[in-house]
């Protein structure tokens, strides 16, 4: 590894620990800097500036978490036993500050296009992933009925999206059941699946 490289690690990695800790607003590349033992002109140097450096990180993250995604869709399981999975992995991409970050660009994308940009393109993926197993699944039952593959993505997806936004917003599962109704699709599946 190059000095170069090793340098753009270092700040990558006190820039994921800064977004943990401090969130998209309350990020300071002159604290990133200095917890990466660098000088902030490398920040700016590697990545252009703050924004360009938050979403490298998402990027980075997002790019660990598809592979770990699709690992899983490769496996030979149940449609349902996958959605199951889909949630385990919901509950550790919301302990390590993905979720939140991501929610954070989301909602900076609003009014900022090149973070919109960004952020379409890393939730594209998940999309296209999603619509790839439902076009599996079309062709183990004999289609998804009304719906194309793409549109089953979404009705897939979507939900996970709303489940990520109220958990962060700090609904209780006793104001609203996200995560129990989240997980009980997962059962809807196997009496699909069953039945077919």
């Amino acid at each position: 590894m190059t000095i170069e490289t090793h340098t753009r690690e270092t700040i990558l990695v006190a820039a994921r620990q800064a977004l943990l800790e401090s969130g998209y607003a309350g990020l300071s590349t002159r604290k990133i800097a200095e917890v990466a033992g660098v000088p902030l002109s490398q920040i700016h140097y590697h990545f252009g500036s703050k924004q360009g450096l938050v979403l490298d990180v998402l990027a980075e993250e997002n790019r660990k978490l598809l592979d770990r995604q699709l690992q899983m869709y490769r496996q030979d399981m149940p449609l349902w036993k996958q959605w199951v999975q889909a949630c385990d992995f919901l509950e550790d991409d919301l302990e390590s500050g993905y979720v939140r970050v991501l929610q954070e660009l989301t909602a900076a994308g609003w009014s900022d296009p090149e973070i919109a940009i960004a952020v379409k393109e890393m939730l594209g993926k998940w999309f296209n992933l999603l619509a790839d197993v439902a076009s599996r699944a079309a062709e183990k039952v004999g289609g998804l009925g009304p719906f194309t593959p793409e549109e089953a993505a979404l009705l897939a997806g979507a939900p996970f999206l709303g489940v990520e936004m109220m958990l962060l917003l700090g609904f209780e599962e006793s104001e609203v059941p996200a995560r129990s109704a989240l997980r009980k699709m997962g059962d809807l599946l196997r009496r699909l699946e069953d039945e077919s």
